[in-house]
């Protein structure tokens, strides 16, 4: 897209598989700068693209749109960092649970237990995800 190019909120919205009023809501949150209106009609640019792309990749990543809002809005580099590594440190959490997660299921996609809540190995990884590393100390004779 040129810089001189821009395109109508129906034509933003559907290179992006939203709806347009996700785009105006985004402007009223303050996420979006308010497009040029051509004879009252919002008229994008190339930098509303980028803008959308930022928010898209962001809600991707978890971020609500309170939090994107401040990544936005935030006046310096050092500030920025600060948000972003506190929301990197979410992600790696995040990333943790999913892993947990997903080895519990490989698990039971195999487990042969006909009660897989009695499969030792499935209550020594839910356990481990309990956080109770010596099991055996609660009580649990696996």
């Amino acid at each position: 897209m040129k810089s001189s190019d821009s395109m109508l909120i129906g034509e933003l919205a559907e290179r992006f598989d939203l709806a347009p009023h996700v785009l105006r809501h985004w402007e009223a949150m303050g996420l979006l700068t308010p497009a040029t209106r051509v004879n009252g009609r919002r008229r994008y640019t190339g930098d509303h693209v980028i803008r959308v792309l930022t928010i898209i990749r962001a809600k991707a990543a978890g971020m609500s749109l309170e939090q994107i809002r401040e990544m936005l809005g935030v006046s310096g580099q050092a500030e920025r960092r600060a948000l972003l590594e506190r929301h990197h440190a979410e992600l790696e959490h995040r990333l943790r649970e999913i892993a947990a997660s997903k080895a519990l299921i490989e698990h039971l996609m195999q487990c042969t237990a006909d009660d897989f809540t009695q499969c030792p190995s499935y209550r020594r990884i839910v356990a481990d995800m309990a956080g109770a590393r010596d099991h055996r100390e609660a009580g649990c004779v696996i």
